[in-house]
């Protein structure tokens, strides 16, 4: 989710080169998650979109030293890739060659749908049930791997929630109280200005943030259904929902709501700005929860932060306790190269790996673990773990895992253009409406 360094890429490459292990042959049974036959060690690759210095692959190594205690000759190694772009584009080059290794990180894409639908991709469902690890998992962290007819071919390893994270004291130097609705934001932002001060921090260097700011007014309007159809242009942002977007990200142009520059600042410059206190705002998960909720925060801003969830409007039909609670991206198994060995270390893994990530501090994707507490944490912590109890059935979806790779790469760039004021709502509406309309198609037939 951050910013990382593009240099993981070029020795990912060099990896990929030696060790890329599932060549050749046709796909495997799907549906067979439970493989007989003697368990042999060797290595198994596990190709990954993810920091390489994270949780996440840290424990999964640690796991894997744990497994080849017991299997001497087994191996994980761990191809890391964790700029997302380069990685897809990775991905889908291997897959067109037929050399996935035994497992993949993907989110739920289209893409990925087409994999699975071709017998290349194990079935999680299945499989997390085969285990009986699947009533373990928290609904939400499932269902937001799961394809638009309700399938499940990636486990979760992560569960987050994104919050809206403010500074009380400058809401109060400019006399404004926490917004309640959507609808509130231009006109605090219109206020924080007049005081002098930046309203919200925003990465606009990655552009995915400010895509999330375009979800939150149809999916308050019309709920999550809006970007299903949207997508396959069933939906367009003519139709009320998408013009209440539009017109709101308008609004939040003139108003000023970004730092000055915002398209040219990167994650941690917008991190800085907030917890310098020179913004007022700034929209990020729980993976931050250490930079924000510790006595690592800034003293002179710590007992100001607090935090409100995603706020509703006049007309919402999903609820305050509902907005985006993603999992990540998620790890595939490869049905061709699935065997009794990988079978059995999934077990193993999958088994300990709840304990172990919630030992971190993180918010474990089941429920059967308690996450620690760190001893430096700020009450907010806590405050910020207890949200995930109190969630809704319905999750606002990161609409960069939704749309068709062309569509969400204009979506991103008339955005910036839409919010510096470089293009009119109609300009926008236009423009977005004739691009779905030519590559929806193309991925959602």
């Amino acid at each position: 989710m951050k910013k990382l360094f593009r240099a993981a890429a070029v020795a990912a490459a060099a990896a990929l080169a030696l060790t890329a292990c599932a060549g050749g042959g046709s796909a495997g049974n799907p549906t067979d998650v439970s493989p007989t036959g003697e368990v042999k060690p060797r290595e198994i690759s596990w190709l990954l979109s993810r920091p390489a210095d994270g949780a996440v692959i840290n424990i999964m190594k640690k796991l894997a030293d744990d497994y080849a205690k017991d299997h001497p000759g087994f191996s994980l190694n761990l191809i890391t890739t964790p700029d997302r772009p380069s990685y897809i584009q990775k991905l889908e080059t291997l897959a067109a060659a037929n050399k996935l290794p035994e497992l993949f990180d993907t989110d739920a894409t289209p893409f990925a749908q087409q994999l699975a639908k071709q017998g290349k991709m194990l079935d999680a469902d299945k499989l997390l049930k085969s285990l009986d690890l699947y009533d373990d998992y928290r609904p939400g962290a499932l269902d937001y791997q799961r394809f638009d007819d309700g399938s499940l071919y990636m486990i979760p390893f992560q569960f987050e929630l994104e919050f809206f994270w403010y500074n009380k004291a400058l809401l109060e130097k400019a006399g404004v109280p926490v917004p309640t609705s959507l609808d509130d934001i231009p006109a605090m932002c219109t206020a924080l200005r007049n005081a002098g001060i930046t309203p919200i921090a925003i990465d606009g260097q990655d552009q995915w943030p400010l895509e999330r700011y375009v979800a939150y007014q149809p999916f308050r309007e019309a709920g999550p259904d809006f970007v299903q159809k949207l997508k396959k242009g069933e939906a367009k942002f003519s139709d009320p929902a998408g013009q209440k977007a539009v017109n709101w990200m308008s609004g939040l142009g003139k108003a000023k709501c970004f730092q000055d520059g915002f398209s040219a600042q990167g994650y941690s410059d917008a991190q800085n700005q907030f917890t310098s206190g020179q913004a007022a705002m700034y929209n990020i998960g729980t993976w931050e929860l250490p930079s924000l909720a510790t006595d690592k925060l800034n003293p002179a801003v710590r007992n100001d932060i607090d935090f409100f969830t995603l706020p509703t409007t006049a007309n919402s039909v999903t609820a305050a306790n509902e907005y985006v609670s993603p999992s990540g991206i998620g790890m595939a198994v490869n049905s061709k190269t699935y065997d009794p060995l990988v079978s059995d270390f999934l077990k193993f893994a999958l088994q300990k790996y709840p304990a172990e990530y919630a030992a971190t501090g993180a918010l474990s994707p089941t429920t059967n673990v308690e996450t620690t507490v760190p001893s430096n944490a700020t009450p907010l912590y806590k405050k910020a773990l207890d949200a995930a109890s109190d969630l809704g059935s319905k999750q606002a979806m990161p609409w960069d895992t939704q749309l068709d790779p062309t569509t969400n790469g204009r979506l991103q760039q008339e955005l910036v253009l839409l919010v510096q004021g470089n293009i009119t709502p109609e300009q926008f509406t236009s423009t977005m409406d004739q691009t779905i309309a030519q590559n929806a198609p193309k991925f959602f037939k």
